[in-house]
């Protein structure tokens, strides 16, 4: 664990972090708009079954690293939502 010595030094870390996530978000953007290009109809958009893979993926990493498990699975329900939301999209553009 890092220790900081500052507010300012915490909120440097932080944004770091999040310019880190947002690269890794928008990279992962552009696999889920692919994905749009295999998938058949709206249902194999959706994917429930593999949302469910994936949250109970991450958790399990949450789980290994020490990351609260209840905050890594909202995040991921929040962004698979909307991931699903920009596939749909994709998914329509392509018919």
């Amino acid at each position: 664990m890092i220790e900081c010595n500052s507010i300012d030094e915490v909120r440097n870390n932080i944004n770091n972090i999040d310019e880190q996530i947002v690269k890794l978000i928008a990279l992962r953007g552009t696999f889920v708009k692919q994905a749009a290009k295999f998938k058949k109809d709206s249902d194999a958009v959706k994917a429930s079954k593999r949302v469910e893979e994936v949250i109970s993926k991450v958790k399990n990493i949450a789980r290994l690293n020490g990351a609260n498990e209840e905050v890594v699975e909202n995040v991921y329900k929040a962004m698979i939502e909307s991931f699903i939301k920009l596939e749909m999209k994709e998914f329509e553009n392509l018919k």
